[in-house]
């Protein structure tokens, strides 16, 4: 039996686990939003990271990695792995991954996906949705273990860039945050 694992922020540009094959597709009904915080990576308890979360959204379609996983022991490593990595979120979706725009059938089925809920009972770290200035804000200055939450966007920025799908939140969000650091830099120089 193959497993897939779609990946949406940083399983993009750093999986961690081995797999066989990857394609770039899109899962439909979903974006990328930066609701998720996160306190075991990008930040602290005290000052909480933003991280990509999805949320269901109506004719909308998130682009990212999928992996594919077919050894049994390489599928039993990643899930081990994912569920320490993947922690802070609180939903295991299987979803349809398409790879053309105008595919009315997906190119797999069944791919797991992890998804931060909103629902704060059973997931404390949901942030949910603020300004691009606030959560621009909190991304600039947030800093945990993984490192500086900004180094996440710029990498998710530039892997999705690589992959030829815009992101027109991730898009804005960085832009703001590079307008916060600069900002910062003329204040101290």
């Amino acid at each position: 039996m193959v497993m897939w694992v779609f990946g949406y922020g940083s399983l993009i540009w750093k999986p961690g686990f081995n797999y066989d094959d990857r394609l770039v597709g899109f899962i439909k009904g979903y974006r990328r939003v930066f609701y998720q915080g996160s306190t075991d990576h990008r930040g602290t308890p005290e000052f909480p990271g933003r991280t990509a979360t999805l949320e269901p959204a109506e004719g909308e379609v998130c682009w990212g990695m999928a992996y594919k996983i077919t050894k049994k022991e390489d599928q039993e490593v990643a899930l081990t792995y994912l569920e320490v990595r993947e922690k802070q979120y609180d939903q295991k979706a299987y979803v349809d991954l398409f790879t053309e725009p105008a595919a009315s059938t997906p190119a797999v089925s069944g791919v797991l996906v992890y998804i931060g809920s909103p629902d704060k009972k059973v997931n404390e770290n949901y942030l949910g949705p603020a300004s691009v200035e606030e959560m621009a804000s909190q991304i600039a200055r947030a800093e945990g273990p993984s490192g500086p939450n900004r180094d996440y966007l710029f990498q998710l920025e530039k892997a999705l860039g690589l992959l030829g799908c815009e992101d027109k939140h991730v898009t804005d969000i960085a832009k703001e945050v590079r307008r916060i650091l600069s900002e910062e830099e003329v204040t101290i120089s």
